[in-house]
């Protein structure tokens, strides 16, 4: 747990864009691998079991009524940041980073998330999701080409 609880957590704040959300949800990942420790069969990393479960327990989550009823932000922590102005600006291009994932859908959110924030390669991203690894470079594009108009949208520069 203390080797991926950090992971985990990191990988629900985006998906779900609530921090206190996210511990529940990452705190319920890791019952229900403690639950379900004797199912796991080693055919994979225990991290991508982990993330698959982690993805699985955010769909629940989004798909339930308190979702669809309450909007959550979220504002990522950016640690590690040297002067007030810098920070007050690196804050702001988070903030609007964040306010135009938050507008993706949860599929183009998921792929980002898992390949840019966690670093997961197309291969374990694909298992995670149970999808091939060529579906994970097509939703992986049309994430980026969705996230692009919205930052072009609200006059963001795409980098």
């Amino acid at each position: 747990m203390d080797a991926h609880l950090y992971r985990i957590y990191r990988l629900c704040c985006w998906l779900v864009q609530d921090r206190q959300v996210a511990e529940d949800i990452a705190q319920e990942v890791f019952l229900r691998a403690y639950q379900h420790l004797p199912r796991f069969r080693g055919e994979s990393k225990i991290e991508t079991w982990l993330y698959r479960i982690a993805v699985n327990e955010c769909k629940r989550y989004m798909r339930s009524w308190s979702f669809r009823h309450l909007l959550y932000q979220a504002e990522p922590a950016v640690p590690g940041f040297s002067g007030l102005e810098e920070e007050v600006l690196q804050k702001e291009e988070w903030r609007q980073l964040t306010g135009c994932m938050a507008k993706l859908s949860y599929r183009h959110r998921q792929m980002l998330v898992l390949h840019y924030y966690e670093e997961l390669s197309a291969e374990e991203i694909a298992a995670i999701l149970g999808i091939s690894p060529g579906a994970v470079y097509t939703r992986l594009h049309r994430a980026r080409e969705k996230l692009k108009k919205l930052l072009l949208k609200e006059g963001e520069r795409w980098t």
